[in-house]
């Protein structure tokens, strides 16, 4: 599957690391794919609330409607940080079929992470901003 076809396909996406602050780069990708007509989850621990979204600690702390909504992981954390998240996200993929991507933004890359989530069945973009790309395939 490529980008466009993605970004065409997939419309939930959970911003793991989405800052609240509208200067950082998570805050306005995620705001522009809002616009967009995307649906944000945000994922961070230590916000309430990010673009009128309510905020939740982790992927494991989703409800259990949007567990079964998730269909891409966009992580806007450290790579170190990525093996983690892309654990949770395989054990959503073993329970819910979902999600369908993990998008590591621009800077991100942790090759283990990335094999992980492909050996789940699970489509891998790395070192990729998702925003850039949405720009450059829809304008």
């Amino acid at each position: 599957m490529n980008l466009k076809e993605i970004l065409a396909s997939y419309k939930n996406i959970a911003v793991v690391g989405l800052s609240n602050k509208p200067t950082k780069p998570s805050y306005v990708v995620a705001e522009y794919l809002k616009k967009k007509g995307y649906r944000i989850i945000p994922i961070n621990p230590t916000v309430n609330e990010v673009l009128g979204e309510k905020c939740y600690k982790d992927l494991k702390s989703l409800p259990e409607n949007l567990k079964k909504s998730l269909e891409i992981v966009n992580i806007f954390r450290p790579s170190e940080e990525a093996k983690l998240i892309v654990e949770e996200t395989v054990q959503l993929k073993k329970e819910y079929g979902k999600p369908y991507v993990v998008w590591m933004q621009l800077g991100i890359v942790n090759e283990e992470a990335a094999e992980k989530a492909k050996k789940a069945g699970i489509i891998v973009v790395m070192d990729k901003c998702i925003m850039t790309e949405h720009k450059r395939i829809y304008s």
